[in-house]
């Protein structure tokens, strides 16, 4: 059954949906905040030449990256409690959990993104940059990484993409999000109606994502 009841009915499913998706953008942006700075550092580690640095780091980006993100959320948010001793066992709010399981495992991905487009600088760059008598870290700001950020935006946008379809991920720890709730509500009217609507808000998020990074890379475009 795909129709709705009446103009009433359609309005209160708009708001329920339009709610729901206000919970998806707030995972959506709090795990920008937290995964791009962090898959930065990451990176950095990655590369290092210290074992013991980029050692435990590429341990960390082959479990992030090797195992499903709805198995990290359902294990960030139980480990706290079931896996420590029974002194030291709390609970985290279910939102915080994904949050935190969310930003960890898109910084693995975009640690690697950052460490592909690092290394494809050529080397000269940096020995031109110390013959001029720049830091390594004015070298890396102001030279390497406008140059790094033109040519990762493309990957980049494909995971920004990816993570806004995967917020709905997050319904598997009871949040109402906005799949959870078309799905509740698809069930409660037995229409699909709900999931259509869904669907059409997905797209609009992911359309304006796609003008944000196509902008971006207009600006950048001097960098060739």
């Amino acid at each position: 059954m795909f129709a709705i009841g009446n103009g009433t009915d359609f309005f209160r499913l708009l708001s329920l949906l339009f709610n729901g998706a206000l919970t998806s953008l707030q995972i959506f942006f709090l795990t920008l905040l937290f995964s791009l700075p962090l898959g930065l550092l990451i990176a950095l580690g990655r590369m290092s030449p210290q074992k013991w640095i980029n050692g435990p780091l590429k341990l960390f980006i082959l479990i992030m990256r090797g195992t499903p993100l709805i198995l990290q959320l359902i294990f960030v948010y139980f480990a706290p409690f079931y896996m420590l001793p029974e002194s030291m066992r709390f609970s985290l709010p279910r939102f915080t959990a994904a949050i935190i399981a969310f930003s960890l495992n898109y910084a693995a991905y975009y640690a690697e993104i950052y460490r592909g487009g690092i290394e494809s600088i050529p080397r000269g760059q940096y020995e031109a940059a110390a013959v001029l008598g720049f830091t390594k870290a004015q070298t890396f700001f102001r030279i390497i990484l406008p140059q790094v950020i033109k040519r990762i935006l493309p990957p980049i946008s494909n995971e920004v993409i990816t993570l806004v379809k995967d917020s709905a991920l997050v319904q598997v720890l009871g949040i109402s999000e906005l799949f959870r709730v078309a799905k509740n509500e698809s069930s409660r009217i037995f229409s699909t109606t709900p999931l259509f609507v869904a669907g059409l808000f997905y797209l609009f998020m992911n359309w304006m994502v796609t003008k944000i990074f196509e902008t971006a890379e207009k600006k950048l475009s001097y960098y060739q």
